[in-house]
């Protein structure tokens, strides 16, 4: 029905019809796939979630006399400088470094690489430390300022693993309260915690990966970022439901985006108590309706998707479940187990994750943001989890 180049002809000119993803359900609803697909030309997903496999790279600038940086600390947390001289990583779930961050408030000691990263997007000062292997060339042994987003060379995010395509309810059937990377669950299936916001999040409006893949051009954390490569644990095997949408985790993307374009609503750092920090991360996937297929896949609803009930209070890398439960149920408060109503909630923000999908839509009517052609597709044959784990098949019952 169209391309990606007749579709970006209509971004430049501003005719190009967005809809956000509950728009376009709710339009099917009304007028079927067929009309709507003739009617609507891109089609905006999002999320605004933990995503922890994240991270910076920071490049600082040489000193006078130049140094060639072997330890260094951003407010007190650690980066990897393994690379280049004054080249470094800063992970979103590093926390403050005990032993170095001398001086820091008690408070501060819940911070993390997430926040370090949100004060530098905000366009906030930030304290560096750093001790150099001394050499000829980098004669320099240590070196100590502060930096911001405008002094430093390159700032730009590269995410490992994020969009999960499908993930996990935690509970907790154990009879203390356990703090993991979903908060805390309480004991005795008091509640049970969601991460992923359902049927306007990306990739259950792509299962198959067939329209989004390397090079997709995204909405991230308010700037214009791509697809980079599969994510860590990128795992399609996963199975499947006949609508193809996993039962569990599955696909996984990495990605990569200019920090210094990005804005602090959209990258939070936070902190999960007793387990460490981590980053809140906007990411909004436009979908081209290249066919009539396109919308179909995109009429998905959260009854119509499901995700596994897994108990955290084994200490084993297999837990056991609870079985499945969709994402309707979950979004009503209460899910049942065993007989026992269990309230439920999500980690993600709902209110902005369709916020992103808003505003990219936004984006493309004005012209701002255009289409990019995937230059490579998604893996599609990843298994690296064993068939016993949790991220592994899970038996529909």
């Amino acid at each position: 029905m169209r391309t990606i180049a007749e579709i970006n002809e209509k971004i430049s000119n501003q005719t190009v019809v967005v809809w956000t993803g509950e728009e376009l359900k709710a339009r099917v609803a009304e007028v079927g796939v067929i009309q709507a697909a003739k009617e609507v030309d891109v089609i905006t997903t999002g999320t605004f979630e933990p995503m922890e496999s994240s991270g910076a790279i920071i490049n600082l600038g040489h000193t006078d006399p130049p140094i060639k940086i072997r330890s260094c600390w951003l407010d007190g947390v650690l980066a990897y400088s393994g690379f280049g001289a004054v080249d470094l990583y800063l992970g979103a779930t590093q926390s403050v470094d005990y032993d170095r961050g001398d001086g820091l408030e008690e408070e501060s000691k819940e911070r993390g690489g997430g926040h370090v990263i949100e004060d530098l997007i905000a366009g906030k000062a930030v304290h560096l430390r750093a001790i150099g292997q001394v050499t000829d060339c980098y004669p320099r042994a240590s070196f100590e300022t502060t930096i911001t987003r405008d002094t430093i060379n390159q700032f730009y995010l590269y995410n490992p693993r994020n969009l999960y395509q499908n993930f996990l309810v935690g509970v907790n059937g154990g009879d203390r309260p356990l703090y993991t990377y979903l908060g805390l669950l309480q004991p005795r299936l008091s509640n049970a915690v969601y991460s992923n916001p359902g049927a306007i999040s990306p990739l259950f409006n792509d299962p198959n990966l067939e329209i989004i893949g390397i090079g997709t051009r995204i909405f991230l954390g308010g700037g214009i970022g791509y697809i980079a490569w599969e994510g860590t644990q990128n795992f399609t095997l996963q199975k499947r439901l006949p609508n193809q949408t996993p039962i569990g985790p599955a696909a996984t993307l990495a990605l990569i985006g200019d920090a210094k374009q990005m804005e602090r609503r959209w990258v939070r750092g936070c902190y999960f108590k007793h387990y460490g920090p981590s980053l809140m991360l906007g990411v909004g996937v436009p979908i081209p309706v290249l066919h009539e297929e396109v919308v179909k896949k995109c009429t998905i609803q959260d009854k119509e998707l499901v995700a596994p009930v897994v108990d955290f209070s084994i200490p084993r890398r297999v837990r056991p479940t609870f079985g499945l439960v969709t994402y309707a149920q979950l979004k009503s408060g209460r899910i049942t187990i065993e007989g026992k109503q269990v309230r439920t909630a999500p980690l993600a923000s709902i209110y902005l994750s369709r916020q992103v999908a808003i505003e990219l839509k936004q984006w493309i009517s004005s012209g701002k943001f255009t289409l990019t052609e995937r230059v490579a597709a998604i893996p599609s044959d990843r298994a690296f989890l064993p068939q016993d784990r949790w991220g592994g098949t899970i038996a529909l019952e």
